[in-house]
């Protein structure tokens, strides 16, 4: 699957996801929708009539009724209902650590926040969040094996050895695992960006990456 994100969606817009989607694979549309129910709802329309979307995501902490709208749009969309994107929740973002939380104005540890905004998202409809690596056993335990998680800040092991306490190149992540751990612990889904752009041989990384998956999987 690709993901478009912000970056590309403003610079093509959706041209880019028809572009891609000729190419074979699904579309993650990784837009995070943060607004009024009325327009995240008319955005999420809007998504789903685009080739190929997937998955698509808002903010979980645009509230209930901002959730509401957005599946609401999900479950009109006239696509066949094993046609329509999955939706997601964005739960809290992989750079922020809890020191950046309390900055904001939200209080408690960000496995705590995480965990609450995925039963909102839950409650909401939606099928499934986007959390960090840290939090993926957590939001297994509350909202059952059928619920999906897409799991940014995945960092390959750049040290060597073995163990969670090992090194890995972070970025501006500051709750980060390697492909392994986060498959280990229960991810339906990884995205994996700079580790693959941004390596000298992108190619050689994606495999050295996929290699890495199945080898967990056993």
């Amino acid at each position: 699957m690709f993901k478009v994100n912000i970056h590309l969606f403003t610079a093509a817009g959706p041209a880019a996801v028809e572009k891609l989607r000729q190419l074979g694979p699904e579309i993650f549309l990784d837009l995070k929708y943060h607004d009024i129910p009325n327009t995240v709802n008319g955005a999420v329309s809007a998504a789903c009539s685009l080739p190929g979307v997937h998955l698509l995501n808002v903010h979980i902490l645009g509230g209930l009724a901002m959730l509401r709208a957005a599946a609401a749009a999900r479950d009109n969309s006239k696509l066949p209902k094993a046609q329509r994107p999955k939706l997601l929740g964005v739960t809290i973002l992989t750079s922020m650590d809890n020191a950046a939380l309390r900055e904001a104005g939200i209080a408690g540890p960000a496995s705590q926040r995480v965990v609450k905004l995925a039963r909102l998202a839950k409650l909401a409809g939606l099928d499934g969040v986007v959390a960090s690596p840290q939090e993926i056993r957590a939001i297994r335990r509350a909202c059952g094996k059928d619920f999906l998680i897409v799991v940014p800040g995945v960092r390959p092991d750049v040290a060597g050895g073995s163990g969670r306490g090992r090194k890995k190149r972070a970025d501006d992540q500051a709750r980060v695992a390697t492909p392994a751990e986060a498959i280990r612990d229960g991810a339906d889904y990884l995205v994996v960006g700079r580790p693959i752009t941004d390596a000298p041989d992108p190619e050689s990384a994606a495999r050295a990456i996929l290699d890495e998956i199945s080898a967990s999987l056993g």
